[in-house]
């Protein structure tokens, strides 16, 4: 396939071709500045075939010879979901059937069909795998916690605002090396998984008390929405969320802390495609000169995306038309 900086298109290939009617093949490959084995490539195969030889062909190969065959294929998926075995233990009943093939083969083969952990079959030997959405049934169902670390700008700007290498860029730089503040801000959100509704704090640490009081006054906003009955909470397995004081202040006011299964940030992917949001639509969406300024646009953000910005989830209307308390922006932002 064509990249975007390909010197290259099916559509100059053409005109290369046609410019060989009537000039050197090497003249014409050094002013498109490729190889004359290019040039003639593509000559040759246009002469074969026409413009449609000067499209990119597939780079898959004709054969395979070492290819595992289909019928290896169905016995291994076969002797997994009847015997249960291993991927060696496959391997071997392979070999006595008279089959060559690798113990990693066999493996490589059990995950691309669904089948290489053992709690992905039923007993019966059937696949057990269903996809399902996590969906959260009334407000305060789910409400999912999550920290996003973004680089804290320095008076002036940094280096978005004046390109790298520029003037003010090492001004800035030198002033990090005489003791100025530099380091992360750290952003806190909490969405409710039923609404969408979201409450973000720039904070400046992660740490376990930081997050308690961030959650305290997360449910002062949601329980002014009407969210009074806070079911589930949801974070991933950071360090402030395994905190043992951290634990019990949700426990003090929700039924369940659930933590995801590592490395699997999909199962709080809803704070999670709310941080994207935030980063594309408020973060990197403009230059910023201070901390200060970004900070002040973020309270104004929240606000836009509570109440104005259409959200899919909840129909194309913002988040909190989807909650029964009559509340608006003015009255949250001036209680």
């Amino acid at each position: 396939m064509t990249h975007a900086n390909a010197p290259l298109t099916p559509a100059g290939r053409l005109r290369l071709v046609q410019r060989c009617e009537y000039r050197p093949i090497a003249h014409v490959a050094a002013e498109a500045g490729v190889a004359r084995q290019t040039v003639t490539k593509w000559l040759r195969r246009y002469e074969a075939v026409g413009e449609v030889g000067l499209v990119d062909r597939s780079s898959a190969p004709h054969s395979s010879p070492t290819q595992t065959p289909p019928e290896v294929v169905v016995r291994i998926e076969e002797l997994r979901r009847t015997h249960k075995w291993t991927a060696r233990q496959i391997h071997l009943e392979l070999v006595r059937e008279g089959h060559q093939i690798a113990p990693v083969t066999v493996a490589r083969w059990l995950r691309r069909l669904g089948i290489s952990r053992r709690r992905d079959i039923d007993p019966t030997g059937a696949s057990n795998r269903v996809i399902r959405r996590i969906v959260a049934r009334y407000p305060g169902h789910m409400v999912h916690l999550d920290v996003k670390k973004v680089g804290r700008i320095p008076d002036g700007g940094g280096w978005r605002a004046h390109g790298r290498g520029s003037e003010a860029a090492k001004a800035v730089d030198r002033a990090k090396t005489k003791g100025a503040r530099a380091g992360y801000v750290y952003l806190h959100s909490a969405v409710d998984g039923f609404s969408r509704l979201a409450y973000t704090e720039a904070l400046p640490d992660e740490k376990a008390a930081t997050t308690i009081g961030f959650w305290a006054r997360a449910r002062i906003f949601f329980a002014a929405h009407g969210i009074d009955r806070i079911t589930r909470v949801v974070t991933d397995n950071g360090s402030n969320y395994r905190a043992k004081d951290f634990t019990r202040s949700i426990l003090a006011s929700a039924a369940r802390h659930q933590r995801i299964r590592p490395h699997t940030p999909k199962h709080n992917g809803k704070v999670e495609r709310y941080n994207r949001t935030l980063a594309e639509e408020l973060l990197y969406a403009r230059e910023w000169t201070s901390e200060a300024q970004r900070a002040a646009a973020l309270d104004v953000w929240n606000i836009h995306y509570n109440y104005h910005r259409p959200h899919t989830a909840t129909g194309n209307q913002p988040p909190a038309s989807r909650l029964r308390a009559g509340v608006t922006n003015v009255m949250t932002q001036n209680n």
